[in-house]
Formats: structure tokens, C-alpha cells, sequence
């Protein structure tokens, strides 16, 4: 069988935020449980460009992938994503190539997913407050993640081009803000979607309480949080990683207190109601494998609906 290719298009079509996140809640259980079996990124630098070339394997029960990525800062200037993505889905029996995919709309979709996850594993029930510092791909999509988890009242923006701000936040029913800490100030949910290298987010502008999904700053010495703010209840999407790929954690001596699939499994408790805790998210290679078979999968369904319907026409 001829190996399948799904462009951006196809992707966002077939992949959902419904059916993203109850799968996202079982890839974090698994990676946690060890029934995933992924080691860390291998990153490449493109010094030309100021950028990045990421190779992110992951092996489960039903797939073996693997993710090329590349972070090119200029991107924008060109009209073109900062991060570009291909997953090549593999039969994990035979090592077949299943399907090559474009990963960009799973990238965005399945971060925002995770976070969502995590805020709703930790973040009480009620209308919240969010701010968003970023307003890029990442700032829409997790925009619509979190509200598919709890009931938003407020989404403020910022980033460092007001013009970007003032369009994201009109495209997600947001509020545009002048400043970060004008957006962190008073919000129950604050997430850092940005490309900062030096903090963005001061923890003394935390309202006691918040939840903090730290997406951002994947390498060792990039930074999107302070000192202030890591000093707070820390949980990973993976311990591992985070201890060797977030400068977040690795330059303010932070601990890891759990990984957000122990919480989801129960083998590890959530904090106590009322604290403030940072969730750093990496982006973990199965998140990727699960959502390419996602696409993969609805895409074989769609197909086998099509050939039901002709055959019974003919």
C-alpha cells in the first residue's frame, strides 16, 4: 500500500480539538506509566538563520513516529509559521511508512490540548480570567483549548508588536493589553506562547492561586518565567525533559514536584486548591505520534464511509 501524504489542509480537517484531548489525557498517562518509549530531542542548529532544526521520535502501542522541525525566528517577516513540521507516521510492527503529514496545525493544536489538560486536571471549576503573553498561532489555539475546558470570562493579549496583539485579540474575542503585566495582573490562567529567550513573566505579577502553562523557551538557556516564578509548585509534561531542555528549570534550580500524567493516572496528587503553579510544557515527542495517528485514522474512515457509499450506488 502506497504510503499516504496529508497537507496542512487535510490535517486541519481531520484533526479535532474534540477527540485531541481526551487523547492527549491518555499520551500523558502513558509517557508517565513508561508505556511510551522516547528519548530526549535532537536539536541542530541553523546558524545562518538564527534557528533550529529539531528530530522528536516517539514509539506506542499503535505508532511509530517521528517529527522534523524547524524554528526559524524571520520566519514572519517572510509570511511563513516560525515553526515548520513534518511527521512521518511507521507502522510499529513492520516499520512501514504509514503516511508523511504537515505538522504545524498538530503542533498548535496539540499544545494548546496538553495545556488545556492540564489546566483542567488542576485549575478549579468557574469562569477564569486568562492572559496570554504571545500572540501567535499558539495564543489562538490555546485560546479555544481552554475554553473548551472552563468557562472564560476574559482573555487579555500582549506581546512585543502591538499590531500582532491588536489582531489576535480581535480574532479570539480578547482584550489587547500595553503591557505584560497589565495582562498577568488579577488572571487565574496565564499562558507564555512566546519566543523569548530572556523572562516575559515576572512571578511577583502572579495573583496567588494562578495557574501558569509555560509553553514556551525549549531550549536549555532560554527563558520566559523569572526566578520569582519558578519558585512556585513546578509540574512537567515530562520530568526528564524539563530537567535537560528547559532553561526555565535548569537556570532557577527548580524541582519538578510531579509529571501532569502522574496526576491524570493518580498516581501522584494534585496541588492543593489555591496554589500557584507553574506547568512546563515541552512538547513531547507521543503527543505528536498520537495526534498523526489520529489523522491517519479518520482519514482511513473517511475513505472506507466513501468506498461503502459508491459500492452501494453502483
Amino acid at each position: 500500500m502506497t504510503a499516504l501524504h496529508f497537507d496542512d489542509a487535510d490535517v486541519r480537517r481531520l484533526l479535532s480539538l474534540e477527540a485531541l484531548l481526551p487523547a492527549m489525557r491518555r499520551a500523558l498517562e502513558d509517557l508517565s506509566a513508561g508505556r511510551v518509549v522516547q528519548p530526549l530531542r535532537t536539536v541542530m542548529d541553523i546558524p545562518a538563520e538564527q534557528g533550529y532544526f529539531f528530530l522528536k521520535p516517539a514509539l506506542t502501542a499503535d505508532a511509530l513516529a517521528t517529527k522534523l522541525i524547524t524554528l526559524i525566528p524571520g520566519n514572519p517577516a517572510r509570511g511563513l509559521p516560525t515553526l515548520l513540521a513534518t511527521i512521518v507516521l511507521m507502522d510499529p510492527a513492520t516499520g512501514r511508512t504509514l503516511a508523511t503529514m504537515d505538522g504545524t496545525w498538530i503542533t498548535e493544536l496539540r499544545t494548546a490540548a496538553v495545556s488545556a489538560v492540564a489546566a483542567d486536571a488542576i485549575v478549579p471549576p468557574g469562569p477564569k480570567v486568562v492572559a496570554m503573553l504571545g500572540s501567535g498561532a499558539l495564543a489562538r489555539t490555546h485560546a479555544a483549548a481552554l475554553r473548551a475546558v472552563r468557562p472564560i470570562t476574559e482573555i487579555r493579549v500582549w506581546s512585543r508588536d502591538p499590531s500582532n496583539v491588536a489582531r489576535c485579540a480581535a480574532e479570539i474575542g480578547g482584550v489587547a493589553c500595553a503591557s505584560a503585566e497589565a495582562a498577568v495582573r488579577g488572571a487565574d490562567i496565564v499562558c507564555t506562547v512566546t519566543n523569548a529567550t530572556e523572562p516575559v513573566l515576572r512571578g511577583a505579577w502572579l495573583k496567588p492561586g494562578a495557574f501558569v502553562a509555560a509553553v514556551g523557551a525549549p531550549r536549555p538557556t532560554w527563558r520566559e518565567l523569572d526566578d520569582e516564578a519558578m519558585r512556585h509548585v513546578l509540574i512537567a509534561d515530562s520530568r526528564h525533559s524539563a530537567e535537560h531542555e528547559a532553561g526555565d528549570v535548569i537556570d532557577s534550580g527548580a524541582t519538578v514536584t510531579a509529571e501532569i500524567g502522574e496526576i491524570l493516572a493518580g498516581t501522584a496528587a494534585p496541588p492543593p486548591p489555591g496554589t500557584t503553579v507553574i506547568f512546563k510544557a515541552l512538547g513531547q515527542a507521543v503527543e505528536d505520534a498520537v495526534s498523526a495517528r489520529l489523522v491517519y485514522d479518520r482519514a482511513l474512515a473517511e475513505r472506507t464511509i466513501a468506498a461503502a457509499a459508491a459500492e452501494g450506488r453502483s
